[in-house]
């Protein structure tokens, strides 16, 4: 299947501005792109009127993502914090309406680094807490048409949700009711036996696909098993784009909070280049 490819706006820039996203969302379609990533790190970073301007100029079709910065918990958490988190989801999931993005997606359960341990118990009481702090986000997601694609990470970013089979028991009945699972091929490189079993395992409730390199920088020529990865995908239905997330190591926010610690490629333009053409090979 030919699907589309689409990149983040992280692989040159943080965070996403009304100053600067006219310029990189030119460049990305002037690169041959399909689709854009859009992050949302923080409600007002940039408006819906400049998205739609430029996906009009460059024919972009945008995937808004979120970011779990320092405070905004599901989990675990004070009443005050978890507020805040959903109302920072709700205006993302009025954005994603607004500019028409069909998904939402991101690890959107806790803060990215917190870690902790829990009980088989303890865990199971976090995932219906989960369950019950996120629905009121999830069910405004239905009413707009946007579907919140929940993101496991690895396990030096979370002890929540690392595994699809963790996704599936942490959602359980919020699945297909304004929530599903998005999958990283970065995470799933570290988490999964098997990405093409995760992908099955996941099965329907794929919503949204990240990909690079198993080092982080450009899919293609590492160790991932991009066949059996897409042919899994091709195999439970998803025809939505595969996106490139990768960052760069020139921004010290970003390069701090995705462990950037070296350049991925000679530029952040030949690892989109390249991851591109590769991905359009596949």
């Amino acid at each position: 299947m030919e699907r589309p490819i689409g990149i983040s706006t992280w692989v040159w820039d943080s965070p996403l501005t009304d100053a600067n996203l006219g310029g990189h969302l030119a460049r990305i379609a002037a690169l041959g792109f399909d689709a854009v990533e859009l992050p949302l790190e923080n409600d007002g970073d940039f408006t819906a009127a400049a998205v739609r301007e430029a996906l009009q100029s460059t024919g972009l079709t945008p995937y808004l993502v979120g970011a779990m910065a320092p405070g905004r918990d599901l989990v675990s958490a004070a009443p005050a914090s978890v507020e805040a988190t959903q109302a920072y989801l709700l205006a993302c999931v009025a954005m994603a309406a607004s500019i028409g993005s069909p998904t939402l997606c991101g690890p959107f359960y806790a803060q990215t680094g917190r870690t902790w341990r829990m009980s088989p118990e303890q865990r199971r009481e976090a995932y219906a807490e989960l369950r019950r702090n996120l629905k009121p986000v999830a069910d405004r997601a239905l009413e707009a048409g946007v579907v919140l694609g929940i993101e496991p990470l690895n396990r030096y970013e979370t002890s929540l949700i690392n595994t699809v089979e963790q996704a599936l028991e942490a959602l359980g009945p919020l699945l297909g009711n304004g929530v599903g699972i998005a999958l990283d091929s970065y995470h799933l490189h570290i988490e999964e036996r098997s990405l093409a079993a995760a992908v099955r395992a996941a099965g329907e409730h794929v919503v949204h696909v990240q990909v690079c390199g198993n080092d982080r920088g450009a899919p293609g020529g590492d160790q991932t098993d991009w066949d059996g990865f897409l042919q899994a995908l091709d195999e439970v239905g998803y025809t939505g784009p595969l996106n490139i997330e990768s960052f760069t190591a020139d921004n010290a926010a970003i390069a701090i909070a995705a462990s950037i610690w070296r350049p991925l490629a000679p530029s952040q333009d030949e690892l989109a280049a390249k991851g591109l053409a590769f991905l359009r090979d596949l």
